[in-house]
């Protein structure tokens, strides 16, 4: 059975996309932590990042690190910070979520932001991360 992020990539459930790339693909969380809360995660369905081989480690990471990157162009925050948890869906993936304090890394806090808001940021970050990689 295909995860929720199968179907996310897929397009067979709908998301704020903000980048892609033959072997990786980000969009907004639509549970965020702070604005801008991105996950990144592999094309290639595999639950743990330990089972990844190499090369698909270091896609996901130079993956990651653009969308980071753009991420923090859009989003006022002092840092952008990175986890892999993965123990709600069974597919790789990678939080970036802006940071102004430890408390936004917790999983705790959650903001709600709305879809015109969500479609605004992701345009946002996908429009600094096209300028990004086109360089």
């Amino acid at each position: 059975m295909s995860s929720i992020f199968s179907k996310i990539i897929s397009g067979e459930v709908p998301s704020y996309k903000v980048a892609e790339d033959d072997h990786c693909f980000a969009f907004l969380d639509i549970n965020p932590n702070t604005e801008g809360h991105t996950l990144c995660v592999t094309k290639t369905e595999i639950d743990r990042f330990l089972d990844l081989r190499p090369n698909q480690y270091l896609k996901l990471m130079e993956f990651s690190f653009r969308v980071g990157q753009a991420i923090q162009k859009v989003i006022p925050c002092n840092r952008v910070g990175l986890s892999i948890i993965g123990l709600e869906v069974p597919h790789v993936h990678v939080h970036l979520i802006p940071l102004n304090s430890m408390s936004d890394v917790t999983f705790e806090k959650k903001v709600a932001l709305s879809s015109n808001q969500m479609h605004i940021t992701a345009d946002r970050i996908a429009k600094e991360y096209q300028k990004i990689t086109s360089k």
